[in-house]
């Protein structure tokens, strides 16, 4: 039985993508075999479909960061046929052959058994982008930052990531300012839950001091660069920053006074390696904390032959919310 994969290969000194019919030979090693049902887009899918940031090495390539799907063939005795299960991390669609197939197979300790409360799309709905922000959301936890410290800012809101956060902080009791450059995502971030809506031309320009006036208890950054540089000088006494994007930019510009003299955190997240248990926790926080309608509301659902056109959208800043890709349609 052969399947379908979009297949990536660097001819000529561009990536060039390619529609293929493979068979289980033709899959790398690995102790679990998946029917892969849905994957999703991310800005690093975008990336990849476009062989930008030198982030695919070795060609010819599967990407495709996340997938969800069933277990067809295990040697592993955590997973038996029939399981489902959800891949994100580990460099999967980067160094790793990804989710952009209709049969996956890779390592037993790749994967995440789907904790009760999700589904196979669901899942794909959040994606590495909401498990990321589930991440952040945990980090403000045990940062101390607590529901009636003050306004929690998500940057980037509009964004895959930045929708869930925006949702999920809204539902655990948060007060929410939502950074957007987009006018018509004011009344999409709203019914998320965001409070405020704050312009992103704000946080726009560089500063001219190292304290602004204090306005965050938290922040999720998706951007980064400038974006993240201003959030600092804006964050309360021991509030704190999750750091989990660069949309904006890589460099960071900034001093160590607000760490120093507000007590100012930045905690660093991290998906791609995150530790089994950690993954765990967030996958089954997402289940419960995340409500249904709300992540269905942003969630559109294309298939696979789209990929190429949503890729380049993506990166345009064209795509609201989140992408699930049907591969089976």
């Amino acid at each position: 039985m052969t399947f379908k994969a979009l297949i990536l290969d660097h001819v000529d000194n561009k990536v060039r993508q390619t529609w293929k019919d493979l068979d289980d030979g033709d899959l790398p090693a690995g102790e679990v075999t998946v029917r892969v049902a849905y994957s999703d887009l991310n800005y690093k899918d975008g990336l990849i479909l476009k062989g930008q940031a030198r982030l695919v090495r070795i060609y010819p390539h599967i990407p495709g960061i996340d997938f969800s799907g069933t277990v067809e063939s295990s040697d592993s005795t955590d997973f038996k046929p029939g399981d489902e299960v959800i891949a994100t991390g580990w460099g999967l669609g980067e160094r790793r052959w990804g989710g952009y197939t209709q049969k996956a197979r890779l390592d037993a300790n790749m994967l995440v058994k789907m904790p009760a409360g999700l589904d196979l799309k669901r899942a794909m709905a959040h994606g590495t982008a909401g498990f990321t922000a589930m991440l952040a959301v945990i980090a403000l936890e045990r940062a101390g930052i607590a529901a009636d410290n003050g306004d929690v800012l998500v940057t980037g809101a509009a964004g895959g990531l930045g929708s869930v956060a925006v949702a999920l902080l809204a539902k655990l009791g948060y007060s929410v300012a939502a950074s957007t450059g987009r006018q018509e995502t004011h009344e999409y971030l709203k019914s998320l839950g965001a409070g405020t809506i704050v312009d992103r031309s704000e946080l726009a320009e560089p500063g001219v001091r190292p304290l602004e006036a204090a306005r965050w208890a938290g922040v999720i950054d998706t951007v980064g660069g400038i974006t993240l540089a201003r959030a600092i000088t804006q964050t309360v006494a021991h509030g704190a920053l999750a750091v989990c994007g660069n949309a904006g930019g890589n460099d960071l510009k900034t001093t160590v006074l607000p760490l120093i003299l507000r007590g100012v955190s930045l905690l660093g997240i991290d998906s791609n390696f995150c530790p089994l248990e950690l993954r765990k926790e967030a996958w089954s926080r997402l289940a419960a904390d995340m409500p249904a309608d709300k992540l269905d509301a942003i969630t559109t659902v294309e298939p696979f032959a789209r990929l190429p056109d949503l890729g380049e959208a993506i990166l345009e800043g064209k795509i609201r919310g989140r992408t699930v890709i049907d591969v089976n349609a």
